[in-house]
């Protein structure tokens, strides 16, 4: 599932892969943000990536699809 993350004053968003839900995901962008904790999340090649919650201008959190890779005869 891809992650969008969207940093105030940084003209280039995060993007991640992760293999967690969309559900927990946004149960755990709610509570850091309620909270006023960093996001942190490791992707699906290891990468961990922090976030200070007080930067984070907005999250998008992809649906649970897997993606599809192949090709298509016409």
């Amino acid at each position: 599932m891809e992650i969008t993350i969207g940093v105030q004053h940084v003209a280039r968003e995060l993007v991640l892969e992760t293999d967690q839900t969309s559900e927990k995901v946004t149960k755990d962008v709610l509570k850091a943000l309620e909270v006023g904790a960093p996001l942190e999340f490791t992707d699906s090649r290891g990468r961990h990536v922090v976030v200070p919650a007080g930067v984070v201008g907005y999250v998008e959190i992809g649906g649970d699809e897997t993606r599809k890779v192949g090709f298509h005869n016409i």
